[in-house]
């Protein structure tokens, strides 16, 4: 084998195959395949990088989707928020968008697998990055096969591998099931069961709805829901998101959006309202065998614990880097906000104002345009 220095794969399918010992080149390592990640490798290759011998995608899941494979069945066409085209190709020109009975977690993976292949990017998996580390002004991306070293790094794993699951008292003294949003499937696992449902976000509520259809339910959350009676407009959405980036480049952890944009009421809220299905019960104190207790004492029996908490951004990985600060968060800046301030070769897209669809594909192509020009490629 070469020396590391003089290492240069030609593609994605020629590095899947070589020792898991052996570190390999490139100028610029892409850390996830979703929808930032796929955008970021669109335009490092359209700004002129080499796939393979210039940039690589590194992605831990079996197939092409990212998170969108792991959600819940109900999830279809019809109810799902957010999907965006990817830059370059239409979510029409991969699947029947007429279809609105098509499962979420089935269409948007085609879409991505058709556009992987329809722009040859170099996309490895499944391989998980265990730790990046830096070494003689390189990044050491360590993984579980095959080991790179890298100019620039463009992290893009998203939060749906860290879900967000507080530890209440009592935790482990339930004897009843416990799981968080990224464990869900569909409701009829819950038929003839007392489900709490605890979260105020968006999939909060829409999954209190479609549990609250099929058996009893009980909504927790630790504020009072903040429903909006106003029709969400790009407008609102650029403004939350403006008011997140001012939070990230200020080094402070990033908001979620729907804490700056509230719950706007759609017709489905509104009918919930009217069933009292959201008549909402402050943030217990204590889980027990059996159920839930509150600091007044009073308790409740449940079979079921559901936790629609969100997640953490997927960074544990980066911690060698020490990017974060005293304020638990990580100081941004460039014209998206997705270059981290102290390193400029390290790009974070998929975290604080990219975090949503919208913003992921924005990211990418700044992300990719400003590390080519840092890096001088």
């Amino acid at each position: 084998m070469k020396p590391e220095n003089d290492i240069q794969p030609n593609d994605a399918t020629e590095l899947s195959s070589v020792k898991p010992d052996i570190f390999y080149k490139v100028d610029i390592v892409v850390i996830g395949a979703g929808q930032a990640g796929l955008s970021a490798a669109y335009h490092l290759k359209r700004e002129g990088v080499t796939p393979g011998k210039g940039f690589v995608v590194l992605d831990d899941e079996f197939g092409p989707g990212g998170a969108w494979q792991h959600r819940w069945d109900s999830l279809t066409l019809s109810n799902v928020n957010g999907i965006n085209d990817l830059p370059g190709m239409t979510f029409a020109d991969a699947v029947n968008t007429e279809d609105k009975a098509l499962q979420a977690n089935i269409a948007i993976p085609k879409y991505y697998e058709q556009y992987e292949r329809a722009f040859e990017l170099p996309v490895i998996r499944p391989i998980r990055v265990s730790e990046v580390t830096e070494k003689n002004e390189r990044f050491i991306i360590r993984t579980n096969g095959i080991q790179f070293s890298a100019r620039g790094l463009i992290n893009a794993t998203g939060t749906w591998k860290t879900p967000n699951c507080p530890r209440y008292p009592g935790w482990e003294k339930f004897k009843g099931r416990q799981l968080h949003t990224a464990e869900y499937k569909n409701a009829q696992e819950f038929v003839g069961k007392h489900v709490i449902i605890v979260g105020g976000g968006i999939s909060a509520v829409q999954l209190l709805g479609e549990v609250s259809a099929v058996t009893q339910t009980t909504w927790v959350t630790r504020r009072p829901p903040d429903f909006r009676k106003y029709e969400f407009t790009p407008e609102l959405g650029h403004e939350a998101v403006a008011m997140v980036e001012k939070r990230v480049r200020e080094g402070l952890p990033p908001n979620s959006v729907v804490s700056v944009t509230g719950l706007p009421i759609t017709p489905a809220i509104e009918g919930m309202l009217k069933k009292g299905v959201l008549d909402r019960k402050p943030m217990f104190d204590e889980i027990t065998a059996t159920g839930v207790r509150w600091a007044d004492g009073t308790t409740l029996d449940a079979d079921v614990i559901f936790w629609n908490t969100g997640f953490r951004h997927s960074l544990d990985h980066l911690a060698p880097l020490k990017l974060m600060n005293d304020k638990n968060g990580i100081e941004m800046s460039g014209r998206l906000a997705t270059q981290v301030a102290r390193d400029p070769r390290i790009h974070l897209v998929g975290y604080g104002p990219s975090a949503s669809t919208i913003g992921a594909n924005r990211a990418g192509r700044a992300a990719a345009r400003e590390l080519i020009e840092f890096l001088k490629l």
